[in-house]
Protein backbone atom coordinates (compact mmCIF):
# COMPACT_ATOMS: atom_id res chain seq x y z
CA UNK A 1 0.00 0.00 0.00
CA UNK A 2 1.47 3.07 -1.09
CA UNK A 3 1.86 6.12 1.41
CA UNK A 4 0.07 9.71 1.08
CA UNK A 5 3.98 10.65 0.64
CA UNK A 6 4.54 8.33 -2.49
CA UNK A 7 1.48 9.32 -3.95
CA UNK A 8 2.06 13.28 -3.60
CA UNK A 9 5.60 12.32 -5.41
CA UNK A 10 4.29 10.33 -7.63
CA UNK A 11 1.99 13.33 -8.81
CA UNK A 12 4.36 15.83 -8.56
CA UNK A 13 6.99 14.29 -10.75
CA UNK A 14 4.40 13.70 -13.30
CA UNK A 15 3.37 17.24 -13.57
CA UNK A 16 6.35 18.35 -13.99
CA UNK A 17 7.20 15.81 -16.28
CA UNK A 18 4.17 17.48 -18.58
CA UNK A 19 5.04 20.68 -18.51
CA UNK A 20 8.78 20.19 -19.17
CA UNK A 21 7.21 18.42 -22.22
CA UNK A 22 5.25 20.94 -24.16
CA UNK A 23 5.52 22.62 -27.05
CA UNK A 24 3.98 23.85 -30.05
CA UNK A 25 2.16 22.18 -32.77
CA UNK A 26 3.62 24.14 -36.18
CA UNK A 27 0.60 25.58 -37.89
CA UNK A 28 1.34 23.84 -41.09
CA UNK A 29 1.19 20.50 -39.23
CA UNK A 30 -1.86 21.01 -37.54
CA UNK A 31 -3.89 22.36 -40.95
CA UNK A 32 -2.87 19.51 -43.00
CA UNK A 33 -3.12 16.38 -40.43
CA UNK A 34 -6.16 17.41 -38.20
CA UNK A 35 -7.99 19.27 -41.44
CA UNK A 36 -7.06 18.40 -44.71
CA UNK A 37 -6.18 15.32 -44.83
CA UNK A 38 -9.02 13.76 -42.74
CA UNK A 39 -11.61 15.91 -45.01
CA UNK A 40 -9.82 14.35 -48.37
CA UNK A 41 -10.35 11.12 -46.75
CA UNK A 42 -13.85 11.93 -46.20
CA UNK A 43 -14.07 12.46 -49.61
CA UNK A 44 -12.30 9.30 -50.77
CA UNK A 45 -15.10 7.61 -48.69
CA UNK A 46 -17.80 9.23 -50.33
CA UNK A 47 -17.18 8.38 -53.54
CA UNK A 48 -15.99 5.21 -52.63
CA UNK A 49 -19.40 4.12 -51.20
CA UNK A 50 -21.94 6.70 -52.56
CA UNK A 51 -20.48 7.47 -56.29
CA UNK A 52 -19.07 3.94 -56.97
CA UNK A 53 -19.42 4.29 -60.93
CA UNK A 54 -17.68 7.50 -60.92
CA UNK A 55 -14.51 6.07 -58.54
CA UNK A 56 -13.86 3.12 -61.00
CA UNK A 57 -13.83 5.51 -64.36
CA UNK A 58 -11.96 8.02 -62.45
CA UNK A 59 -9.48 5.03 -61.26
CA UNK A 60 -9.28 2.84 -64.92
CA UNK A 61 -11.95 4.13 -67.75
CA UNK A 62 -10.86 0.96 -69.66
CA UNK A 63 -11.77 -1.74 -66.86
CA UNK A 64 -14.80 0.22 -65.85
CA UNK A 65 -18.49 -1.18 -66.94
CA UNK A 66 -22.27 0.71 -66.57
CA UNK A 67 -22.89 -2.44 -63.86
CA UNK A 68 -20.58 -2.51 -60.90
CA UNK A 69 -20.39 -6.76 -60.16
CA UNK A 70 -21.72 -6.67 -56.88
CA UNK A 71 -18.11 -8.07 -55.71
CA UNK A 72 -16.21 -4.90 -56.75
CA UNK A 73 -19.21 -2.69 -55.02
CA UNK A 74 -18.54 -4.61 -51.65
CA UNK A 75 -14.86 -3.62 -52.17
CA UNK A 76 -15.76 -0.53 -52.56
CA UNK A 77 -17.67 -0.21 -49.88
CA UNK A 78 -14.47 -1.30 -47.59
CA UNK A 79 -12.39 0.72 -49.35
CA UNK A 80 -15.04 3.66 -48.07
CA UNK A 81 -15.05 2.27 -44.50
CA UNK A 82 -11.13 2.33 -45.03
CA UNK A 83 -11.25 6.03 -46.09
CA UNK A 84 -13.80 6.80 -43.09
CA UNK A 85 -11.73 5.26 -40.85
CA UNK A 86 -8.42 7.02 -41.96
CA UNK A 87 -10.27 10.39 -41.20
CA UNK A 88 -11.29 9.43 -37.48
CA UNK A 89 -8.09 7.76 -36.60
CA UNK A 90 -6.43 10.84 -38.16
CA UNK A 91 -8.24 13.37 -36.76
CA UNK A 92 -9.83 12.44 -33.46
CA UNK A 93 -6.51 9.90 -32.05
CA UNK A 94 -4.23 12.60 -33.04
CA UNK A 95 -6.57 15.14 -31.49
CA UNK A 96 -6.92 13.72 -28.07
CA UNK A 97 -3.04 13.40 -27.25
CA UNK A 98 -0.12 15.61 -26.62
CA UNK A 99 2.29 12.97 -26.23
CA UNK A 100 4.49 13.08 -29.17
CA UNK A 101 5.25 9.19 -28.60
CA UNK A 102 1.69 8.41 -30.35
CA UNK A 103 2.07 11.21 -32.72
CA UNK A 104 4.90 9.39 -34.36
CA UNK A 105 3.69 6.14 -34.16
CA UNK A 106 0.29 6.89 -35.80
CA UNK A 107 2.08 9.37 -38.38
CA UNK A 108 4.72 5.92 -39.03
CA UNK A 109 1.32 3.96 -39.57
CA UNK A 110 0.22 6.29 -42.28
CA UNK A 111 3.25 6.70 -44.03
CA UNK A 112 3.63 2.86 -44.29
CA UNK A 113 -0.39 3.48 -45.75
CA UNK A 114 1.54 5.67 -48.34
CA UNK A 115 4.28 3.49 -49.58
CA UNK A 116 1.21 1.14 -50.28
CA UNK A 117 -1.04 3.08 -51.79
CA UNK A 118 1.05 4.33 -54.21
CA UNK A 119 1.68 0.93 -54.99
CA UNK A 120 -1.28 -0.22 -55.55
CA UNK A 121 -1.89 1.91 -58.69
CA UNK A 122 1.65 0.85 -60.62
CA UNK A 123 -0.50 -1.39 -62.80
CA UNK A 124 -1.84 1.65 -64.34
CA UNK A 125 2.20 1.99 -65.38
CA UNK A 126 4.99 3.87 -64.37
CA UNK A 127 3.67 7.19 -66.04
CA UNK A 128 1.12 7.35 -63.29
CA UNK A 129 3.37 8.23 -61.07
CA UNK A 130 4.90 11.55 -63.12
CA UNK A 131 2.47 12.33 -65.87
CA UNK A 132 0.60 15.49 -64.44
CA UNK A 133 -0.79 16.45 -67.36
CA UNK A 134 -3.16 13.34 -67.90
CA UNK A 135 -3.81 13.22 -64.28
CA UNK A 136 -7.60 13.93 -63.48
CA UNK A 137 -9.46 14.38 -59.97
CA UNK A 138 -8.96 10.54 -58.77
CA UNK A 139 -5.04 10.90 -59.80
CA UNK A 140 -4.48 13.55 -57.82
CA UNK A 141 -5.85 12.66 -54.55
CA UNK A 142 -3.63 8.92 -55.48
CA UNK A 143 -0.65 10.60 -56.46
CA UNK A 144 0.65 14.26 -55.44
CA UNK A 145 -1.74 14.40 -52.67
CA UNK A 146 0.17 10.96 -51.35
CA UNK A 147 2.96 12.68 -52.01
CA UNK A 148 2.77 15.41 -50.07
CA UNK A 149 0.93 13.46 -47.45
CA UNK A 150 4.01 11.40 -46.70
CA UNK A 151 7.00 14.20 -47.15
CA UNK A 152 4.72 15.78 -44.36
CA UNK A 153 5.14 12.39 -42.26
CA UNK A 154 8.89 12.02 -42.99
CA UNK A 155 9.37 15.56 -42.12
CA UNK A 156 7.07 15.15 -38.69
CA UNK A 157 8.81 11.66 -37.98
CA UNK A 158 12.44 13.55 -38.82
CA UNK A 159 11.55 16.47 -36.12
CA UNK A 160 11.24 19.27 -39.05
CA UNK A 161 9.91 22.40 -37.71
CA UNK A 162 9.82 20.65 -33.90
CA UNK A 163 12.17 22.69 -32.96
CA UNK A 164 14.86 20.21 -31.68
CA UNK A 165 11.89 19.31 -29.08
CA UNK A 166 11.11 16.34 -30.73
CA UNK A 167 11.08 14.37 -27.38
CA UNK A 168 8.73 16.48 -26.10
CA UNK A 169 5.01 16.68 -26.33
CA UNK A 170 2.62 18.53 -28.62
CA UNK A 171 0.91 21.57 -27.16
CA UNK A 172 -1.38 23.09 -29.83
CA UNK A 173 -0.74 26.71 -30.18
Amino acid sequence: MASPGNNQKVASNSASAVRAAGFTLPVLYRLFFLLVEPLAALVGAYFAFFDQKTYLELTHAASSTSHIPTGTSIVLSQLANLYLFFAINEALVLRSTSDLRVWKTVLFCLLVGDIGHLYTVSQLGVQIYWDVFNWNSIDLGNIPFVYFGALMRVAFLAGVGLGGQDRKSVKRA
